[in-house]
């Protein structure tokens, strides 16, 4: 069986990976370069921010994938003696006076129904395990067994376990056309240097870049570029203990000392640039928030293109319209957190096997209904 894999972000790696250790011929198709653009750029939280504001199928693809970590985590270090950084950082949720009531109930609710552990922390607490945040916290939510990763460092570790595999990673391999047979059936793609590639199936999995190639192949897949800017600050190891998320940001502590603050939330298109505005905003989140920040350095900013999707579920499945042809994008803010689950799940399901989850919520063709709470924002 041969598959054209197009993208080369953690979902399409980890999911040619899982094709290829099941006696799959694949190759890899990107754009650009390889292991860059959201899966690079993101925070690594593994984590969804505020799921309960989603159905309860994602939930279940969540609890589903980070299942998975630990033996993918072991898997990935053995075979390309590369760490990737899985730590327990812990999620703390602070709450003010004005935002008190906004998330506590439904956290709480969700966290007993899907069995995650939270803890309500008085003001005196919360402060107690993160002296860096502001006095005027009122409470704070806690989930201790979060995780993290370092997503340069994951992608390194699938990059290297593929090539040990001989699987192809082409770049600046741009997917221009897919091909069709006379029944409608894809059996391959064409690049932007007119060379062919003959597949018996193609998994479409170029991120925030789906809904180009989804247009030209008269499908419609409704996955747009959210664009986020992220800044890093230089300080002491232990500065900041958790992972601290607010409405305004999340601060992710790095093992070295490094500490992320994102991210923006921009519907501006393919538009590629760092803000003074970004800066100014994601600074003064920071001040609001952990004043005992104040005196860190600010050493680098970047920004990505979140795949956001209308209702802020991926896209998962075979395109009915389309046989032969797959997707896996519209991750939004989850790819990390997801990669494991829909590399296993599309992979399986590609061979020939039928996942055990139910993917209806996932399927490219669901009626969708936008959501303001977990959508893409609107421009």
């Amino acid at each position: 069986m041969k598959v054209v894999v197009i993208g080369a972000g953690i979902i399409g790696l980890l999911t040619a990976l899982r094709l290829k250790q099941q006696g799959v011929d694949v190759v890899i198709l990107e754009k650009g370069k390889v292991a860059q653009e959201s899966s690079w750029a993101g925070a690594g939280i593994l984590c969804p921010i505020h799921p309960w504001l989603y159905p309860d199928s994602f939930t279940e693809l969540v609890n589903a994938s980070l299942a998975l970590y630990p033996d993918l985590q072991a898997e990935l270090e053995s075979e390309s003696g590369h760490g990737i950084q899985r730590i327990k950082s812990g999620l703390l949720i602070p709450c003010f006076v004005d935002d008190k009531a906004k998330h506590q109930e439904a956290a709480q609710l969700w966290s007993d129904k899907f069995g995650w552990d939270m803890q309500r922390l008085t003001a005196v607490q919360a402060v107690t395990k993160e002296p860096t945040l502001s006095p005027d916290v009122q409470e704070a939510l806690l989930w201790q067994d979060v995780y993290q990763v370092r997503n340069p460092d994951l992608l390194s570790a699938v990059l290297f376990y593929l090539h040990k595999l001989g699987v192809d990673v082409l770049e600046q391999s741009e997917v221009t056309q897919l091909i069709e047979n006379g029944q409608g059936h894809v059996c391959g793609v064409e690049t932007v240097q007119g060379r062919t590639y003959d597949a018996d199936a193609v998994l479409l999995a170029a991120g925030s870049w789906s809904a180009k190639l989804a247009e030209q192949s008269d499908f419609k897949l409704p996955v747009q570029p959210v664009k986020g800017q992220i800044v890093l600050l230089k300080t002491e190891p232990n500065t900041l203990k958790h992972i601290v998320k607010h409405d305004d940001a999340y601060f992710v502590p790095r093992r070295d000392g490094r500490i992320l603050i994102g991210a923006t939330m921009e519907n501006v298109g393919f538009e590629r640039s760092n803000t003074a505005e970004a800066l100014s905003a994601l600074l003064a989140a920071s001040k609001r928030l952990v004043p005992g920040l104040k005196d860190a350095q600010v050493e680098q900013q970047w920004m990505g293109f979140r795949p956001g999707s209308p209702d802020g579920l991926p896209f998962l499945g075979e395109v009915p319209s389309k046989k032969g042809l797959w997707v896996a994008t519209g991750h939004y803010r989850n790819g990390v957190a997801l990669a494991p689950i829909t590399a296993k799940v599309m992979a399986d399901w590609i061979c020939g096997a039928q996942p055990s989850l139910n993917m209806d919520a996932f399927a490219p063709n669901r009626p969708l209904q936008e959501s303001a709470s977990v959508g893409y924002p609107k421009a």
